[in-house]
Protein backbone atom coordinates (compact mmCIF):
# COMPACT_ATOMS: atom_id res chain seq x y z
CA UNK A 1 0.00 0.00 0.00
CA UNK A 2 2.83 2.42 0.79
CA UNK A 3 4.34 1.70 -2.62
CA UNK A 4 1.02 2.46 -4.29
CA UNK A 5 0.45 5.68 -2.35
CA UNK A 6 4.00 6.85 -3.04
CA UNK A 7 3.69 6.10 -6.75
CA UNK A 8 0.36 7.94 -6.95
CA UNK A 9 1.74 10.94 -5.08
CA UNK A 10 4.87 11.27 -7.23
CA UNK A 11 2.83 10.70 -10.38
CA UNK A 12 0.47 13.54 -9.44
CA UNK A 13 3.36 15.84 -8.57
CA UNK A 14 5.07 15.13 -11.87
CA UNK A 15 1.83 15.80 -13.74
CA UNK A 16 2.89 19.45 -13.48
CA UNK A 17 6.02 18.42 -15.37
CA UNK A 18 3.73 16.84 -17.98
CA UNK A 19 1.77 20.11 -18.25
CA UNK A 20 4.99 21.99 -18.93
CA UNK A 21 6.15 19.49 -21.53
CA UNK A 22 2.71 19.62 -23.15
CA UNK A 23 3.02 23.38 -23.59
CA UNK A 24 6.51 23.31 -25.08
CA UNK A 25 6.38 20.10 -27.14
CA UNK A 26 2.73 19.94 -28.17
CA UNK A 27 1.57 23.56 -28.39
CA UNK A 28 4.77 25.12 -29.75
CA UNK A 29 6.54 22.00 -31.03
CA UNK A 30 9.61 23.37 -29.24
CA UNK A 31 12.07 20.68 -28.08
CA UNK A 32 12.80 22.40 -24.78
CA UNK A 33 15.62 20.62 -22.96
CA UNK A 34 15.61 23.40 -20.34
CA UNK A 35 13.18 21.17 -18.44
CA UNK A 36 16.00 19.06 -17.02
CA UNK A 37 17.58 22.14 -15.46
CA UNK A 38 14.45 24.03 -14.45
CA UNK A 39 12.98 21.16 -12.41
CA UNK A 40 16.21 21.05 -10.40
CA UNK A 41 16.22 24.84 -10.16
CA UNK A 42 12.72 24.79 -8.69
CA UNK A 43 13.73 22.20 -6.12
CA UNK A 44 16.93 24.08 -5.26
CA UNK A 45 15.22 27.46 -4.82
CA UNK A 46 12.44 25.97 -2.69
CA UNK A 47 14.88 24.00 -0.53
CA UNK A 48 17.16 26.96 0.14
CA UNK A 49 14.25 29.22 1.08
CA UNK A 50 12.63 26.58 3.29
CA UNK A 51 15.93 26.01 5.12
CA UNK A 52 16.00 29.79 5.65
CA UNK A 53 12.52 29.40 7.29
CA UNK A 54 10.60 31.08 4.48
CA UNK A 55 6.93 30.09 4.22
CA UNK A 56 6.71 26.96 1.99
CA UNK A 57 3.99 28.57 -0.14
CA UNK A 58 6.24 31.55 -0.84
CA UNK A 59 9.17 29.21 -1.50
CA UNK A 60 7.10 27.30 -4.05
CA UNK A 61 6.00 30.56 -5.69
CA UNK A 62 9.65 31.64 -5.88
CA UNK A 63 10.43 28.32 -7.57
CA UNK A 64 7.82 29.11 -10.22
CA UNK A 65 9.39 32.52 -10.81
CA UNK A 66 12.87 31.00 -11.12
CA UNK A 67 11.64 28.39 -13.59
CA UNK A 68 9.83 31.04 -15.62
CA UNK A 69 13.06 33.05 -15.78
CA UNK A 70 14.93 29.99 -17.08
CA UNK A 71 12.28 29.42 -19.75
CA UNK A 72 12.43 33.08 -20.73
CA UNK A 73 16.19 32.82 -21.18
CA UNK A 74 15.77 29.89 -23.57
CA UNK A 75 13.05 31.69 -25.53
CA UNK A 76 15.12 34.88 -25.81
CA UNK A 77 18.11 32.94 -27.13
CA UNK A 78 15.87 31.44 -29.79
CA UNK A 79 13.74 34.45 -30.75
CA UNK A 80 16.19 37.35 -30.34
CA UNK A 81 19.51 35.73 -31.14
CA UNK A 82 18.08 33.24 -33.68
CA UNK A 83 19.76 30.25 -32.05
CA UNK A 84 18.33 26.84 -32.90
CA UNK A 85 15.53 25.87 -30.51
CA UNK A 86 17.19 22.63 -29.41
CA UNK A 87 20.56 24.30 -28.91
CA UNK A 88 18.97 27.15 -26.94
CA UNK A 89 17.55 24.69 -24.44
CA UNK A 90 20.85 22.82 -24.20
CA UNK A 91 22.76 26.04 -23.50
CA UNK A 92 20.41 27.11 -20.70
CA UNK A 93 20.23 23.60 -19.25
CA UNK A 94 24.03 23.41 -19.16
CA UNK A 95 24.27 26.80 -17.48
CA UNK A 96 21.62 25.85 -14.94
CA UNK A 97 23.76 22.99 -13.64
CA UNK A 98 26.25 25.53 -12.27
CA UNK A 99 23.47 27.88 -11.22
CA UNK A 100 21.80 25.13 -9.20
CA UNK A 101 25.07 24.29 -7.47
CA UNK A 102 25.53 27.94 -6.52
CA UNK A 103 21.93 28.21 -5.30
CA UNK A 104 22.22 25.15 -3.02
CA UNK A 105 25.88 25.63 -2.13
CA UNK A 106 26.42 21.87 -2.49
CA UNK A 107 25.19 18.97 -4.59
CA UNK A 108 22.58 17.77 -2.10
CA UNK A 109 20.52 19.83 0.34
CA UNK A 110 18.39 17.93 2.90
CA UNK A 111 15.33 19.48 4.48
CA UNK A 112 15.30 17.11 7.49
CA UNK A 113 12.84 18.53 10.02
CA UNK A 114 12.10 21.76 8.16
CA UNK A 115 8.54 22.97 7.76
CA UNK A 116 7.34 22.04 4.26
CA UNK A 117 4.02 21.73 2.46
CA UNK A 118 4.19 18.02 3.21
CA UNK A 119 4.62 18.52 6.95
CA UNK A 120 1.86 21.13 6.96
CA UNK A 121 -0.47 18.69 5.17
CA UNK A 122 0.48 15.97 7.65
CA UNK A 123 -0.27 18.21 10.62
CA UNK A 124 -3.64 19.10 9.13
CA UNK A 125 -4.36 15.42 8.53
CA UNK A 126 -3.51 14.48 12.12
CA UNK A 127 -5.79 17.23 13.43
CA UNK A 128 -8.58 16.10 11.13
CA UNK A 129 -8.28 12.35 11.73
CA UNK A 130 -7.01 12.49 15.29
CA UNK A 131 -4.31 9.83 14.70
CA UNK A 132 -0.95 9.38 12.99
CA UNK A 133 -2.18 6.26 11.17
CA UNK A 134 -5.45 5.32 9.51
CA UNK A 135 -6.89 2.06 8.21
CA UNK A 136 -7.51 2.12 4.47
CA UNK A 137 -8.86 -0.97 2.73
CA UNK A 138 -7.55 -3.23 5.46
CA UNK A 139 -4.11 -1.61 5.41
CA UNK A 140 -2.59 0.62 8.05
CA UNK A 141 -1.47 3.80 6.33
CA UNK A 142 0.46 6.72 7.79
CA UNK A 143 -1.32 10.04 7.87
CA UNK A 144 1.73 11.63 6.24
CA UNK A 145 1.45 9.48 3.09
CA UNK A 146 -2.30 9.98 2.84
CA UNK A 147 -2.06 13.73 3.40
CA UNK A 148 0.69 14.03 0.77
CA UNK A 149 -1.51 12.17 -1.71
CA UNK A 150 -4.50 14.44 -1.05
CA UNK A 151 -2.30 17.54 -1.33
CA UNK A 152 -0.74 16.44 -4.62
CA UNK A 153 -4.17 15.56 -6.02
CA UNK A 154 -5.50 18.99 -5.05
CA UNK A 155 -2.50 20.76 -6.60
CA UNK A 156 -2.75 18.75 -9.84
CA UNK A 157 -6.48 19.49 -10.09
CA UNK A 158 -6.10 23.22 -9.38
CA UNK A 159 -3.15 23.68 -11.75
CA UNK A 160 -4.82 21.60 -14.48
CA UNK A 161 -8.06 23.59 -14.24
CA UNK A 162 -6.16 26.90 -14.19
CA UNK A 163 -4.14 25.88 -17.25
CA UNK A 164 -7.32 24.85 -19.07
CA UNK A 165 -9.02 28.17 -18.32
CA UNK A 166 -5.90 30.14 -19.27
CA UNK A 167 -5.53 28.39 -22.63
CA UNK A 168 -9.14 29.33 -23.43
CA UNK A 169 -8.48 33.06 -22.91
CA UNK A 170 -7.45 35.36 -25.76
CA UNK A 171 -3.79 35.09 -24.80
CA UNK A 172 -3.97 31.32 -24.45
CA UNK A 173 -5.74 30.97 -27.78
CA UNK A 174 -3.09 33.17 -29.41
CA UNK A 175 -0.40 30.91 -27.95
CA UNK A 176 -2.03 27.84 -29.44
CA UNK A 177 -2.50 29.56 -32.79
CA UNK A 178 1.15 30.65 -32.80
CA UNK A 179 2.15 27.04 -32.37
CA UNK A 180 -0.27 25.75 -35.03
CA UNK A 181 0.30 28.35 -37.76
CA UNK A 182 2.82 31.08 -37.03
CA UNK A 183 2.42 32.80 -40.39
CA UNK A 184 -1.34 33.12 -40.09
CA UNK A 185 -1.31 34.46 -36.55
CA UNK A 186 1.49 36.88 -37.45
CA UNK A 187 -0.69 38.22 -40.29
CA UNK A 188 -3.40 38.91 -37.70
CA UNK A 189 -1.02 41.16 -35.77
CA UNK A 190 0.10 38.80 -33.01
CA UNK A 191 3.77 38.84 -32.06
CA UNK A 192 4.77 35.17 -32.36
CA UNK A 193 8.09 35.71 -30.57
CA UNK A 194 6.28 37.14 -27.55
CA UNK A 195 3.96 34.12 -27.49
CA UNK A 196 6.95 31.77 -27.52
CA UNK A 197 8.59 33.65 -24.64
CA UNK A 198 5.36 33.56 -22.64
CA UNK A 199 4.78 29.89 -23.41
CA UNK A 200 8.25 28.73 -22.43
CA UNK A 201 8.16 30.87 -19.28
CA UNK A 202 4.87 29.25 -18.26
CA UNK A 203 6.12 25.78 -19.22
CA UNK A 204 9.31 25.97 -17.18
CA UNK A 205 7.52 27.69 -14.31
CA UNK A 206 5.22 24.67 -13.99
CA UNK A 207 8.19 22.32 -14.27
CA UNK A 208 9.97 24.21 -11.49
CA UNK A 209 6.91 23.94 -9.24
CA UNK A 210 6.96 20.18 -9.85
CA UNK A 211 10.60 20.21 -8.71
CA UNK A 212 9.73 22.24 -5.62
CA UNK A 213 6.90 19.88 -4.65
CA UNK A 214 9.00 16.80 -5.33
CA UNK A 215 11.79 18.18 -3.16
CA UNK A 216 9.41 18.85 -0.29
CA UNK A 217 7.90 15.38 -0.61
CA UNK A 218 11.23 13.54 -0.78
CA UNK A 219 12.88 15.73 1.85
CA UNK A 220 15.92 16.84 -0.17
CA UNK A 221 17.06 18.63 -3.31
CA UNK A 222 19.75 17.07 -5.47
CA UNK A 223 21.60 18.57 -8.41
CA UNK A 224 21.05 15.36 -10.42
CA UNK A 225 17.29 15.16 -9.89
CA UNK A 226 16.46 16.55 -13.33
CA UNK A 227 18.22 13.90 -15.40
CA UNK A 228 15.78 12.20 -17.77
CA UNK A 229 12.81 14.37 -16.80
CA UNK A 230 12.19 15.51 -20.41
CA UNK A 231 11.64 11.89 -21.40
CA UNK A 232 9.46 11.36 -18.32
CA UNK A 233 7.23 14.31 -19.18
CA UNK A 234 7.00 13.35 -22.84
CA UNK A 235 6.09 9.77 -21.90
CA UNK A 236 3.31 11.07 -19.63
CA UNK A 237 1.86 13.22 -22.43
CA UNK A 238 2.04 10.38 -24.97
CA UNK A 239 0.42 7.87 -22.61
CA UNK A 240 -2.25 10.40 -21.71
CA UNK A 241 -3.11 11.07 -25.35
CA UNK A 242 -3.37 7.34 -25.96
CA UNK A 243 -5.66 6.93 -22.93
CA UNK A 244 -8.11 9.71 -23.78
CA UNK A 245 -7.97 9.12 -27.55
CA UNK A 246 -8.96 12.69 -28.50
CA UNK A 247 -7.10 15.98 -28.90
CA UNK A 248 -9.66 18.17 -27.12
CA UNK A 249 -7.82 20.50 -24.73
CA UNK A 250 -9.65 19.46 -21.57
CA UNK A 251 -9.22 15.76 -22.24
CA UNK A 252 -5.54 16.22 -23.13
CA UNK A 253 -4.88 17.96 -19.79
CA UNK A 254 -6.72 15.20 -17.91
CA UNK A 255 -4.83 12.66 -19.98
CA UNK A 256 -1.50 14.22 -18.98
CA UNK A 257 -2.35 13.65 -15.32
CA UNK A 258 -3.50 10.10 -16.01
CA UNK A 259 -0.39 9.41 -18.10
CA UNK A 260 1.94 10.71 -15.41
CA UNK A 261 0.29 8.61 -12.71
CA UNK A 262 0.16 5.48 -14.88
CA UNK A 263 3.77 5.89 -15.94
CA UNK A 264 4.89 6.21 -12.33
CA UNK A 265 2.86 3.14 -11.40
CA UNK A 266 4.50 1.16 -14.20
CA UNK A 267 7.92 2.24 -12.95
CA UNK A 268 7.03 1.29 -9.36
CA UNK A 269 5.74 -2.13 -10.46
CA UNK A 270 8.88 -2.72 -12.53
CA UNK A 271 11.14 -1.83 -9.62
CA UNK A 272 9.07 -3.97 -7.27
CA UNK A 273 9.35 -6.81 -9.78
CA UNK A 274 13.14 -6.76 -9.65
CA UNK A 275 14.19 -4.22 -12.30
CA UNK A 276 17.72 -3.00 -11.69
CA UNK A 277 17.47 0.72 -10.82
CA UNK A 278 20.51 1.31 -13.03
CA UNK A 279 18.40 0.23 -16.02
CA UNK A 280 15.47 2.53 -15.24
CA UNK A 281 16.47 5.37 -17.59
CA UNK A 282 17.20 2.91 -20.41
CA UNK A 283 13.84 1.20 -20.00
CA UNK A 284 12.12 4.60 -19.88
CA UNK A 285 13.78 5.69 -23.13
CA UNK A 286 12.82 2.42 -24.83
CA UNK A 287 9.25 2.78 -23.62
CA UNK A 288 8.96 6.30 -25.06
CA UNK A 289 10.52 5.10 -28.32
CA UNK A 290 7.87 2.40 -28.55
CA UNK A 291 5.08 4.85 -27.73
CA UNK A 292 6.27 7.17 -30.52
CA UNK A 293 6.79 4.48 -33.15
CA UNK A 294 3.89 2.06 -32.54
CA UNK A 295 1.06 4.47 -33.52
CA UNK A 296 2.78 5.16 -36.86
CA UNK A 297 3.25 1.46 -37.51
CA UNK A 298 -0.39 0.82 -36.62
CA UNK A 299 -1.56 3.47 -39.12
CA UNK A 300 0.60 1.95 -41.84
CA UNK A 301 -0.86 -1.48 -41.19
CA UNK A 302 -4.42 -0.12 -41.38
CA UNK A 303 -3.68 1.78 -44.60
CA UNK A 304 -2.00 -1.21 -46.31
CA UNK A 305 -4.23 -2.38 -49.18
CA UNK A 306 -5.83 -5.75 -48.70
CA UNK A 307 -5.19 -8.41 -51.29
Amino acid sequence: MLLLLGALTIGLILSLLAFGVFISFRIFEFPDITTEGSITLGGAVAAVLIVAHVNPFLATAAAFAAGALAGTATAVLHTRFKINSLLSGILVMTALYSVNLHVMGKSNLPLLSERTLGSMAEAAGVRLMGASTVHLGGWEVGTRELAALVLSLAVAAIVGLTLYLFLRTNVGTAMQAAGDNAQMIRALGVNVETMIVLGLALSNGLVAVAGALLTQYQGFADVQMGIGMVVWGLASVIIGEALVGVRDLGYVIIGAVMGSVLFRLLVAVALRGGLNPNDLKLVTALFVFGALVLPTLARRVRMRPRT
